[in-house]
């Protein structure tokens, strides 16, 4: 491995900065001129464009970087955490997809409004905020360990740069802007993999002397991941995917019911060959770097590149960091200002659109605060979609069980659930038991309980809510 030179550097950093340049002046000619488009693009968005945001909401900076980290420590049956995306949408698609869009709503706590009541959405909406704040704290040090690689500056420099630069993007440019110009982040992204996979391979001579010198485990289906991990990845991001805000917020800017399912579609196809790729580069640093820290798995491969190709590099790994960050954001912003900010304010359209851009940038600055405490990358992102999926445990109950379906038990199944899964996740999975698996027995368990206490005792079932008018589904 070797060390870029000045005037390499100088090249490198000169095609990362003209990229943001260029970027930054097409959100500001695609920026949201109205809350509608902040929001929800004014439902215009193609279901090709769709599908290209699903999938860079769970391909960003903490999958790209963060599963080649577990790649190199584990095989590449780390790839699962990202594969485990594509069977998520797939399900999506097929099974819940038209009842979302069908609902009228961008929020996920909108959508279990209509079933739980205003209640359960205030709760929905705080446990969504708090589990997606803690995934932008992931993607903040998952970029920070890229852009320090490249730029060469230490990782608190780089979540500052990463804080300011995605904050302008979804600041100015909201769902509409941010979905064209993630459409051009996400294809320099797959370029981007594409490239590292290929020198990688070429360095390592191909996959069969890494098969000869690493242990057989690196290229099993379960490596030392291990079955019970990677179903329970697969369970938590199927879970996530079916209640996370972004996602809801995107599908919401579809023009109809089908050309959201067909997002799914386009979404789950790309993710199965990105997880293949990260997981493969991580067994080759593994292979060609076996004393380094793993979490620059991924980027380290750019020292090994002419300087115009680690620009292109680059470039992918900055874009992937923007798109994080930025959808995350904007996904925490929407939760705000329509469950608390409106009810409360009763705002013109542009006092919310003033709001929106005012909270948006607090919302990207915050996580600055909490980056410093360095926790494993990939660990901290299956925390956060074992928390949202206790969400989608709820909205499957509301959406087929409605015999089950009370407020009290919603209410209550969230709230233990994320207590209980919190605790279980700072004290690392006590008895060996994921708490991915909390996550998903807590809220069921909760949900079945207060049902039977009330069938025994003979108290009288929560009434549903009056569902307000949705918009039709097709």
């Amino acid at each position: 491995m070797h060390e870029f030179s000045t005037f390499d550097t100088i090249i490198i950093v000169t095609m990362i900065v003209a990229y943001i340049l260029g970027t930054g002046w097409l959100t500001v000619r695609l920026r949201s001129t109205s809350n509608s488009q902040f929001m929800v693009a004014s439902r215009a968005m193609p279901a090709a464009i769709v599908g290209v945001l699903l999938m860079s909401e769970f391909i960003g900076a903490k999958s790209t970087v963060g599963t080649s980290q577990e790649a190199f420590t584990s095989g590449a049956a780390a790839a699962w955490s990202v594969i485990a995306a594509g069977v998520g949408y797939l399900l999506f698609g097929l099974f819940f997809v038209r009842k979302v869009y069908g609902s009228g709503e961008y929020t996920i706590s909108g959508v279990l409004k209509q079933k739980y009541g205003q209640s359960t959405m205030v709760v929905v909406s705080l446990i969504m905020i708090y589990a997606l704040f803690l995934v932008n704290v992931g993607n903040y040090i998952s970029g920070a360990a890229a852009l320090s690689t490249i730029l060469k500056i230490n990782i608190p420099w780089s979540m500052i740069i990463i804080g300011i630069i995605s904050t302008f993007y979804f600041t100015y440019g909201g769902l509409k802007g941010v979905a064209y110009v993630t459409l051009l982040h996400s294809g320099v992204k797959l370029v981007g993999i594409a490239i590292i996979l290929g020198v990688a391979l070429y360095m390592t001579g191909g996959i069969s002397p890494m098969m000869e010198k690493l242990p057989p485990e690196y290229f099993t289906v379960s490596g030392k991941v291990g079955y019970a991990t990677i179903f329970a990845w697969i369970i938590g991001t199927v879970g996530s995917i079916f209640s996370t805000q972004f996602v809801i917020q995107a599908i919401s800017a579809n023009k109809s019911a089908n050309d959201a399912r067909r997002s799914c579609f386009y979404a789950a196809a790309l993710c199965i060959p990105v997880g293949i790729a990260l997981g493969l580069i991580g067994v080759c640093a593994k292979f060609l770097y076996p004393t380094m820290k793993s979490i620059y798995a991924l980027p380290v491969f750019l020292q090994d590149m002419n300087p115009l190709l680690a620009g292109v590099v680059a470039i992918a790994l900055v874009a992937s960091v923007f798109v994080s960050v930025a959808t995350v954001a904007l996904a925490i912003a929407s939760l705000i200002i329509k469950d608390f900010y409106i009810p409360w304010k009763k705002p013109t359209e542009e006092q919310q659109l003033r709001t929106t851009r005012i909270l948006s940038v607090v919302i990207g600055l915050a996580p600055l605060v909490f980056c410093f405490f360095l926790p494993e990358i990939l660990r901290l992102s299956f925390f956060t979609r074992a928390i949202r999926m206790s969400i989608s445990i709820v909205a499957l109950v509301g959406f087929y069980l409605p015999f089950f379906r009370t407020s009290i038990g919603a209410i209550g199944g969230l709230l233990v659930s994320t207590v209980v899964t919190s605790v279980w996740y700072y004290y690392d999975n006590p008895y060996g038991i994921d708490n991915m698996y909390v996550a998903l027995v807590t809220p069921i368990v909760f949900i079945a309980v207060e049902r039977a206490i009330e069938i025994v005792f003979g108290l009288k079932q929560s009434a549903p809510p009056t569902t307000g008018t949705a918009a039709p589904a097709e």
